[in-house]
């Protein structure tokens, strides 16, 4: 096979449901929360790109505004040589310059997917990467109101629990509303019960109302010696000037740009002083063309980059970089078995994840190197779309056999044992 003869020929989306236990919406209806009994349903997505060698490059997490400007660059993909990342990159990030430009994510990550499989090297060797342990961090639920994790006692009593369990770092994600004195509480209180060998974090995912409040907690993390303060306060994560003026008040590390786009909204928060680490996020940033990009400019101005959200890509792009910390597993409550839909066979980003050291580890397979459990995909797909040739994978259709009819001789109204050819053959 000649790899410049390689193409795009079919694009699909599989769209499959899946019932959570226990969880529910908070006040706003925006945070999965933890709720009793509760039982909340999901839609999710799967990205496939298909090649004239019959190699297949799969994304999992597909969801709804990205998956249409997918849909956009459809007619672009199809007839590409899908080694060509780099151009399909940047023609894509054109191509989708009007909108928030995640569109680009899904579709490097599926094309990487077939560089390894073509390779048949997992993604952290074709990065250039080692396999190696990733120090995990317990990432919450958003705190509720139902005797889940409740009050700053109940989050403490989590915390002690990950810690236990080998967990180095925990991170709080708060309540959202009620007075801000309850957020203090949770800071001071987790860190009063594990002590000072455990790094703790606090995300309370752009809700506090004000600067004020935001400068409360940031001065009790202050005390507390946390780790990171991320996304604080109602401007969406994307003020520089506001951050800016924080990083000057508190000492604490504060962790943005989860809500800008792409390499070069990154670099300009950095060379603004608005933060201290980098967030970043294959399937919002690029994919992991663009993601490596963000942690290499990142590198030159000697800052770490923080990737958003747990899964095997990420743990790809974690084993494959120098500067960054820790890998966000989650979400986890204590009460909820898991957050995610089993798509996966031999995978799992639930609490449960980690080894009696903290730690995850990139898969070894081919590719993204995660094989999906088909069967329950296809048991749970409710929706499906395809442009260009796709293979049909469904389960053929088996005509029933033709059952030979009796041949009554009008003559003698005798029955013959011959039998009806059948038309059809």
């Amino acid at each position: 096979m000649s790899q410049d003869n390689l193409t795009i020929t079919g694009i699909e989306m599989l769209w499959f449901e899946h019932t959570l236990e226990n969880v529910g919406a908070d006040y706003n209806t925006f945070n999965m929360v933890y709720v009793a009994g509760a039982r909340k349903t999901t839609r999710d997505g799967i990205l496939r790109i298909h090649t004239s060698e019959g190699i297949t490059g799969d994304h999992v997490g597909l969801r709804g505004p990205t998956a249409e400007q997918i849909k956009m660059l459809t007619g672009y993909l199809i007839g590409k040589n899908p080694l060509e990342r780099e151009q399909i990159y940047q023609d894509s990030k054109r191509g989708l310059r009007h909108f928030d430009m995640t569109g680009t994510g899904p579709v490097d990550i599926a094309l990487w997917d077939i560089a390894g499989k073509l390779f048949n090297a997992p993604l952290y060797r074709m990065l250039g990467g080692t396999r190696k342990p990733l120090p995990a961090y317990a990432s919450t639920l958003h705190g509720d109101e139902n005797g889940g994790l409740g009050n700053p006692r109940q989050f403490a009593d989590f915390a002690q629990q990950c810690k236990e369990m080998g967990y180095k770092a925990f991170k709080i994600h708060g309540w959202g509303d009620g007075p801000i004195s309850r957020e203090i509480a949770n800071v001071l209180g987790v860190r009063e019960r594990v002590g000072s060998d455990m790094a703790l974090m606090i995300d309370p995912a752009c809700e506090y109302e004000n600067f004020a409040e935001t400068l409360a907690v940031g001065r009790a993390c202050d005390e507390a010696d946390f780790f990171w303060f991320e996304d604080p306060y109602k401007d969406g994560g994307v003020s520089q000037f506001a951050h800016r003026k924080l990083r000057g008040m508190i000492k604490t590390p504060i962790l943005q740009t989860e809500h800008i786009r792409l390499l070069e909204q990154h670099v300009d928060f950095i060379v603004a002083d608005a933060t201290d680490f980098v967030r970043a996020g294959a399937h919002e940033d690029g994919g992991i063309t663009g993601t490596m990009k963000i942690a290499a400019a990142t590198e030159g101005f000697g800052l770490d980059v923080e990737l958003h959200g747990p899964g095997p890509v990420h743990r790809h792009i974690m084993s494959a970089i120098r500067n960054t910390n820790w890998y966000e597993l989650g979400l986890i409550h204590p009460m909820v078995r898991t957050t995610k839909s089993p798509v996966y066979l031999n995978y799992s980003d639930d609490l449960d994840a980690i080894d009696s050291d903290g730690n995850v580890y990139a898969p070894e397979g081919p590719g993204i190197g995660v094989e999906i459990d088909w069967d329950w995909v296809r048991a749970h797909q409710v929706d499906r779309a395809t442009w260009g040739v796709v293979p049909d994978t469904r389960p053929a259709y088996v005509a029933p056999p033709v059952v030979a009819a009796p041949v009554v001789r009008e003559e003698t109204s005798e029955v013959s044992s011959d039998v009806v050819e059948d038309e059809t053959q």
